[in-house]
C-alpha cells in the first residue's frame, strides 16, 4: 500500500541537454571543414613527395653539351667526352646521345626546319651520377677541359632549386589554408556557443546568483562543443580516408595523377583530425563562454 503513495522521483534536467536539434547541422558543418583540412594535408604531402622525387632524380643526373673544335666531328667529340666522364669517380654511366635525339630536343624551339644538318647543333652527353657521392660540376668540367673539349656541364641545380622553392610554397599555402579552415571552425563553434548562452541567459544569471563560478559554466560549454567537434572530426577524417583511397585506386596506384603521388601510409596523416578539431572547439567555446558570461553577470 505504501508504494501507492510514493511521490514520483524528480531528476533535475542538465544545464545543457544531451541532444539538441541544432547539433546535427553543427556536426555537418564542422565535418565538412575537417574534411577539407584533411584533403589539404594529403595534397601537401603528395606535392612534397613529388618534389623530393624530382629533386632526387635530377641530383643523380647531369647533361653535358659538347661543341666540336676544328675539324673534329660532333659525334667524335661527344664520344670522347662520354669516355672521359665515364672514368671519373662518382659517375655511374656516361653516354653520348644520337644525333637524331639532339635534333628532337631542339625542334620544338626551332619549329619545322627543312635541314638541320646546316646548323651547328651541339651533341649531348647524358651522365648518371652516384646519388650518395656525386662529383661536382668543377670536377667534371676540369676533366673535360683536360682533354681539350669545348663542353658545358649542366647539373640541373637551377631546376632543383626551382622544385624545392615550389615545394616550399606548396607547404606554406597548405599551412595557410589549414589555418583558415581552423579559424572558420572556431568561428562556427563561437557562434553556436553564443546561441546556446543566449537561450539560457536566465539560467546563467540564476546560477551566478546561487554562487556558481564563471569557470564552471564555461567548462560545460567547452566540454559540450569539444565532444561535438571530435565527432565531426571523426566523420571528416573518415571521409578523407575514403576519398584518398579512391584517388589512389583510380590513379592506378599512384594517385589521381602521377604528378601528385599518393601512398597508403598518407591516410595516417588524418588520424589527429578529431583531436585537433576538439582542441580548437574547446578553446573557442571556452573563450566565447567566459566573455559572454562576464557580460551577462
Amino acid at each position: 500500500m505504501s508504494e501507492m503513495f510514493d511521490l514520483p522521483k524528480w531528476k533535475p534536467a542538465p544545464f545543457l541537454p544531451e541532444a539538441d536539434a541544432r547539433d546535427g547541422s553543427l556536426i555537418f558543418v564542422v565535418a565538412v571543414l575537417c574534411f577539407l583540412a584533411c584533403m589539404t594535408a594529403l595534397a601537401v604531402i603528395a606535392a612534397d613527395r613529388a618534389a623530393r622525387g624530382w629533386a632526387d632524380q635530377l641530383t643523380g643526373e647531369a647533361t653535358v653539351i659538347v661543341r666540336p673544335k676544328g675539324s673534329e666531328s660532333p659525334d667524335s667529340a661527344a664520344a670522347r667526352a662520354a669516355e672521359t666522364l665515364a672514368g671519373i669517380p662518382g659517375v655511374t654511366e656516361a653516354r653520348a646521345l644520337e644525333r637524331e635525339q639532339a635534333y628532337d630536343l631542339i625542334k620544338p624551339w626551332l619549329g619545322d626546319v627543312a635541314d638541320l644538318e646546316d646548323l651547328p647543333v651541339p651533341r649531348l652527353v647524358a651522365v648518371e651520377l652516384n646519388r650518395k657521392q656525386p662529383p661536382s660540376v668543377l670536377v667534371l668540367d676540369a676533366a673535360l677541359k683536360a682533354q681539350g673539349l669545348d663542353a658545358t656541364v649542366d647539373d640541373h641545380s637551377l631546376w632543383i632549386n626551382d622544385i624545392k622553392r615550389s615545394a616550399s610554397v606548396a607547404r606554406w599555402l597548405g599551412g595557410g589554408v589549414f589555418l583558415l579552415i581552423a579559424g572558420a571552425a572556431a568561428a562556427v563553434i563561437a557562434f553556436a556557443t553564443r546561441a546556446g548562452l543566449a537561450a539560457r541567459r536566465d539560467v546563467v544569471e540564476v546560477l551566478h546568483l546561487a554562487g556558481a563560478e564563471h569557470v564552471l559554466i564555461a567548462r560545460l560549454f567547452q566540454a559540450r562543443f569539444a565532444r561535438i567537434a571530435a565527432t565531426a572530426g571523426l566523420f571528416g577524417a573518415a571521409a578523407a580516408m575514403v576519398t584518398g583511397a579512391v584517388l589512389r585506386l583510380v590513379g592506378g596506384g599512384q594517385g589521381i595523377t602521377p604528378v601528385l603521388p599518393f601512398a597508403w601510409i598518407d591516410v595516417l596523416a588524418v588520424l589527429p583530425c578529431p583531436l585537433i578539431a576538439a582542441g580548437v572547439a574547446a578553446v573557442a567555446a571556452r573563450l566565447t563562454a567566459s566573455s559572454l558570461i562576464g557580460e551577462m553577470t
